[in-house]
């Protein structure tokens, strides 16, 4: 008679591989201890003789998988070589998995899914770190020390016949949902958008505890999208009533014993040149010809720190909010309006105070004289930057030959600075038409023109000559004065040298020997590829090869400007580091001794974070219109551009909208595909089809989700 096989069931492996699984995080979790399969079996609650069994079971073969590592007899550790305890803040990404950037460490640390603990996005935690099977560096997360934040958008979902309900994050990189007691609803309904706050979340338990504090509407109707994108960065929809009624008691007049303190310009030619849409002007140019011959030009920019004094709301408010943030249909100011759009805008034909720049150029646009101070203007002149552009392509209308030797002077500054090193990315913004509901009913992309460039290089040197007047004496030696500085940090090589080996696939060549070089290349490159396919995926690579732009107290330089000093001095009414700017160069002018660097750094480092998340709060709102705008084609046929790749699908860019969607990789039924780091492609493993970054292909626009703000695309050919 045959002997009967052994064999173990599918289902069984499955269960096993379940314990293992939770295993493996009670043991990540507690690494500095050695357990028996007892201890092991209680934490995980497998504890009658069945499922101790199984335990016992899951625990050989994650030793024959090499996972784990019997310490001594009976007792058993995760297999991992500890190196160090770091702290550092946690970044998940789509998959659940996070990385953590450690101060120290020159690589970010991976962390898995499973030993993020009770980590959520943003949190300051502290890891242990290991070299997994000699891999990359990974980690586990130890403890939270510090939560990024209490308060969360979700989806609420009420649990029928039963006294509880969940709070289902918006984004992925909230790794689990939130439990809702009845007590904790506050009226909220199933379905509803809600803001929830964590009220507390204890060691053993899977989910952590919550109460709804804010009910948002329905999901996908846009002013619910919309207050969620600003509840999920925290971000106001209006000013706290007692900061609106400081603002509205601010004394309006301009008073004579102000008046003697300032230089009174307002008999030299001011205008302003703005968008078509601005409400609020903080910068405008003035013109005159001196009796040498040569022009006298001054960048005059709103007085915001003559009405916001230190230590005030205001000031405590405006600090708090650091930057205005422009979502497509609204705009959430640093300031109150009433600051913003009247009292510090300097609008046409009304006199305003204002700190300025003002230069003598010679002809070649040369600095002759500089002087820097609090003045008094008044604009004649409200242009659009349509109207300038038409005044510099025709040459007619009126201040048409003012606005013309601007111009002139600005491309001298603009040329002589790209031969210094500067790098001129001039990416296309796209933009909304919006129907009275807000609504989208067209996409257009906003380009740079003359007109924007002239106001871009007058601005760009009064924040130049500011941060070297602070920060350099006659001689050009450094002051060492604390100041606050605008900075941008030299390339990343590795990213450098792959942006390289990208766009030479593409037959372009890039030489990064050395700085100057790296951005007369860039330069060259971004020119290229203009009007080519690949010219917005090539410049979207070449800017993240760039170092980020950060605020800082040291004077490191402006990469991507070429400029050794630099600050924001330009845009007080959106930007709280310009009035920081202001006031320290007021202190200075009075003969002020240098100020504390180590208060400074942290209120750069503020200004900094703020501006980070005010980005990414607009961006989101962008890609929500986009979808929005994308649900009237859903079925429609485009040619778009292959824009990125990952191991699960790639993304195409549609040109013509900017909206960008997702093929996934298991949804091409043609072939299996595999994904390519080294070439930025996925392959077929049977038919070699490719889809590498940068290539044409035709998609069907299959899906548009709200919620998720993601676009699901098909590939037709």
């Amino acid at each position: 008679m045959a002997k009967k096989r052994k064999y173990r069931s599918k289902k069984n492996d499955n269960k096993l591989k379940e314990i293992g699984r939770q295993i493996m995080r009670f043991l990540n979790q507690n690494t500095s201890k050695t357990y028996n399969y007892k201890q092991i079996s209680d934490a995980i609650e497998h504890k009658n003789p069945r499922q101790r069994e199984q335990v016992i079971q899951a625990l050989h073969l994650l030793r024959a998988q090499e996972k784990i590592k019997e310490t001594e007899k009976g007792r058993y550790a995760a297999n991992i070589l500890i190196e160090a305890t770091v702290e550092g803040i946690i970044d998940f990404n789509q998959s659940g998995n996070a990385y953590v950037n450690a101060e120290g460490i020159d690589e970010d640390i991976f962390i898995h899914s499973k030993n993020v603990k009770d980590a959520l996005q943003g949190d300051k935690v502290l890891v242990v770190t290991y070299h997994y099977k000699g891999k990359r560096l990974e980690g586990s997360v130890l403890q939270v020390l510090e939560r990024k934040k209490d308060s969360f958008v979700g989806t609420f979902e009420f649990i029928k016949h039963k006294e509880f309900g969940f709070v289902v994050g918006d984004k992925k990189t909230i790794n689990t949902d939130i439990f809702i007691a009845k007590s904790h609803f506050n009226g909220a309904q199933n379905g509803d958008k809600v803001v929830v706050r964590i009220l507390k979340w204890e060691p053993q338990s899977k989910n952590p505890e919550g109460e709804i504090i804010r009910i948002l509407g329905k999901p996908g109707e846009h002013e619910t999208e919309i207050h969620s994108i600003l509840a999920d960065y925290g971000l106001p929809h209006d000013f706290p009533e007692e900061v609106e009624q400081e603002a509205a008691h601010i004394d309006r007049s301009i008073k004579e014993e102000e008046v003697q303190k300032r230089r009174d310009m307002r008999e030299v030619l001011t205008f302003t040149i703005d968008p078509k849409d601005a409400k609020d002007f903080d910068d405008a140019l003035s013109l005159q010809k001196l009796e040498n011959g040569n022009w006298e030009v001054g960048v005059h920019i709103a007085d915001v720190s003559h009405y916001v004094v230190p230590d005030s709301l205001l000031d405590e408010e405006a600090y708090h909010r650091a930057t205005s943030v422009y979502l497509v249909d609204r705009v959430v100011p640093m300031l109150p309006e009433i600051l913003s759009n009247d009292l510090c805008s300097l609008r046409p034909n009304e006199d305003k105070y204002t700190f300025s720049a003002v230069f003598e150029l010679n002809d070649n646009a040369e600095i002759q004289k500089q002087w820097f101070g609090r003045t008094l203007i008044h604009s004649r002149r409200r242009f659009t930057y349509e109207e300038a552009q038409e005044r510099i392509e025709t040459q007619e209308g009126d201040l048409a030959e003012e606005i013309l030797t601007l111009d002139r002077l600005a491309k001298i500054l603009r040329e002589k600075r790209i031969k210094d090193g500067a790098i001129t990315f001039d990416r296309s913004e796209v933009r909304f038409n919006l129907d009275e509901n807000n609504e989208p009913i067209g996409v257009y992309f906003k380009m740079s023109k003359d007109a924007n460039h002239l106001i871009e290089e007058f601005m760009l040197l009064a924040n130049k000559k500011v941060s070297e007047f602070i920060s350099l004496n006659q001689r050009k030696e450094p002051t060492h004065k604390t100041f606050i500085y605008r900075i941008h940090d030299n390339p990343d090589p590795t990213k450098l040298e792959a942006l390289r080996d990208f766009v030479s696939t593409f037959g372009y060549k890039m030489d990064i020997s050395n700085p100057k070089n790296i951005a007369q290349s860039m330069n060259h490159l971004l020119k290229e590829v203009k009007g080519k396919g690949e010219e917005n995926m090539i410049e979207t690579l070449a800017m993240r090869s760039m170092s980020k732009a950060k605020y800082s107290t040291e004077p490191i330089g402006h990469y991507g400007l070429g400029f050794d000093y630099y600050t924001h001095f330009t845009s007080p009414i959106r930007r709280y580091p310009d009035i920081i700017a202001h006031r320290l160069l007021q202190y200075y002018l009075d003969k002020g001794k240098s100020v504390d660097a180590s208060e400074l750094e942290s209120q750069c480092k503020h200004c900094s974070d703020m501006e980070m998340l005010a980005s990414n709060a607009e961006r989101e709102s962008i890609k929500f219109m986009q979808v929005k705008f994308m649900e009237k084609h859903i079925g429609e046929v485009f040619t778009g551009i292959v824009s990125g790749v990952a191991e699960f699908g790639f993304w195409v860019e549609i040109p013509e909208n900017g909206a960008e969607g997702l093929i996934k990789l298991r949804d091409l039924m043609d072939d299996s595909y595999t994904y390519d780091p080294q070439t930025h492609s996925v392959i077929g493993s049977r038919t070699g089809n490719e889809y590498r970054l940068g290539d044409p292909v035709q998609i069907k626009v299959m899906k548009a989700n709200l919620l998720q703000k993601q676009l699901d695309f098909k590939i037709i050919s």
